[in-house]
């Protein structure tokens, strides 16, 4: 069987990037069972509610959904068990400062595999207000409005 190269996204999280002010981004590697890869082989997997936390020295990721194989049996995995993010020390200690200083948070941003393994990028982020999030989305409406007048303009006057 071929080795698997590259990189195979499977679930994105987007509801992350509206919602928090990304600060650092981080890739972790997962300690999974044999039904959960075969599941994520499928591609179906969500980020939306999934979140990390860091007790006891070491990195989870709780409450993302991999859903049962479907050709498992009785040893099939639960779909929103807690999952060990595998880290360096280091990484896991400035995570652990970052989110007690207050207002952090760290959320799942990609799942995908990189070379046949499966990993999770994972970033620092500090949520957004309202505001922001109005802004954000005024600001990406008024861009688009001025690239459809462009083209508009250009259309007409060719």
């Amino acid at each position: 069987m071929p080795k698997e190269t590259g990189e195979k996204l499977i679930a994105s999280n987007k509801k992350a990037r509206h919602e928090y002010h990304i600060i650092d981004t981080y890739e972790a590697g997962m300690v999974l069972t044999g039904s959960e890869v075969k599941s994520l082989r499928m591609g179906r997997a969500s980020l939306v509610d999934g979140y990390v936390f860091i007790e006891r020295g070491e990195a989870w990721l709780d409450t993302a959904y991999i859903p049962e194989y479907l050709n498992g049996s009785w040893t099939n995995h639960a779909p929103r068990r807690k999952r060990k993010l595998l880290l360096h020390r280091q990484q896991i200690d400035k995570l652990y400062q970052k989110t007690r200083e207050g207002g952090m948070t760290i959320v799942p941003l990609r799942l995908y595999f990189l070379n046949g393994r499966a990993k999770v990028e994972i970033a620092l982020a500090k949520g957004k207000k309202e505001y922001d999030k109005r802004q954000v989305l005024r600001e990406r409406q008024d861009t688009r409005e001025a690239e459809r007048a462009m083209r508009q303009r250009n259309q007409t006057g060719d």
